[in-house]
């Protein structure tokens, strides 16, 4: 019953909520962290709950008030308040039973977005300078920071790759849909000839490791230094303060030469590592346990087409959930919320019909 599983995480809540007062605790980082982390997993359901219960109790009152009282004018106002009672009741339940669906461990996490050109050359890394922007307001309109990890920028001002952090809470939960193949349909800056092309790029979001999660041996690490360079190659920098991390267990690779810092470099290249580790790890048991990811809105398949951006035609287009859009202009500015809720929806409705 979805009352007793409730009144579980709420007890919990609040045993947690005095651990973490514990002077012993604060003074444990790690252990600190991990509570921290575990309170911010269930206080939603906590709070909604006591917030049940308190109207629960109303209802309650007044029913039985409505038993005795004998004035008119009162029996109505508490026929009135027991109606308004009784529909935010279900209103709450239905949110209730929402939040105690299975959640991604990742979701409070903050989030590395990863995004490349892809076919379509020059304009390809144009739009990959587009989505960037649009990550970029739309995490701003959260409160979220972005930090520019890694960048890699064409002459024409567009980007074959760029890597940034967000940080914030819930940064996870909202970017993990972007994972996927984007398209964009429209006429270059570089085509005379006013023809519409259509090029892609490939986006890949992945929740942020924390040190302790992911133990790099730095002896499985090769380090090289080699100055920054710009368009065309040519050096930006008169130090070695580029940094390139191969993991040598795995083969992964990452350069970081963004920063003037050599030390700045390898912390970000490090961070950029720690995630992709963690990835993977979480990937192999997420396989395990369920080998039917593409039936998961949020499964993050880089090969999938998950979006069209129509220029002419003003129009965005999702096809994972058929949800369409013209409104280009302003969702290039941001304006994501639609999309995301819409797909976060999409996925409670079908964990519904599973448990269902």
């Amino acid at each position: 019953m979805w009352q007793n599983k409730a009144e579980e995480i709420t007890s919990r809540y609040h045993k947690l909520s005095v651990l973490l007062s514990d002077p012993q605790v604060v003074q444990d980082i790690q252990r600190y962290r991990q509570l921290a982390r575990s309170i911010s997993e269930i206080e939603d359901i906590a709070r909604k709950y006591q917030e049940y219960q308190k109207n629960l109790k109303e209802l309650e009152e007044d029913q039985l008030l409505l038993k005795t009282e004998q004035d008119l004018d009162l029996r109505e106002m508490l026929a009135n308040e027991i109606t308004l009672l009784e529909k935010k009741l279900v209103d709450l339940e239905d949110e209730i039973k929402i939040l105690l669906l299975p959640r991604d461990p990742n979701d409070n996490r903050n989030t590395l977005v990863e995004i490349r050109a892809g076919t379509g050359g020059e304009e390809a890394a144009l739009f990959v300078s587009d989505l960037f922007r649009m990550y970029s307001r739309y995490a701003e309109t959260q409160g979220w920071k972005v930090e520019i990890m890694s960048t890699s920028p064409t002459e024409l001002g567009g980007l074959k790759e760029i890597i940034f952090a967000i940080e914030g809470k819930g940064a996870y939960s909202k970017f993990k849909y972007e994972s996927g193949v984007h398209r964009v349909q429209r006429v270059p800056i570089t085509e005379a000839g006013g023809r519409i092309h259509t090029s892609t790029a490939t986006v890949a979001v992945l929740p942020e490791a924390e040190e302790v999660e992911v133990d790099i041996n730095p002896e499985e690490l090769r380090v090289d230094v080699y100055r920054s360079s710009g368009h065309g190659g040519q050096s930006v920098n008169t130090t070695d303060s580029a940094v390139r991390i191969t993991h040598l267990p795995t083969g992964m690779v990452v350069t970081c030469q963004d920063e003037k810092s050599q030390h700045k470099n390898k912390a970000k290249a490090l961070r950029i590592l720690r995630s992709r580790l963690l990835e993977i790890e979480q990937q192999k048991q997420k396989d395990e346990i369920d080998r039917d990811r593409r039936s998961q809105i949020g499964s993050g398949e880089r090969s999938e087409r998950i979006r069209t951006y129509n220029y002419p035609q003003n129009r965005v287009t999702d096809h994972r959930i058929n949800l369409t859009l013209y409104r280009l202009d302003s969702i290039l500015e941001g304006d994501l919320d639609e999309i995301v809720e819409n797909l976060a929806a999409e996925e409670r409705t079908r964990m519904l019909e599973k448990v269902g």
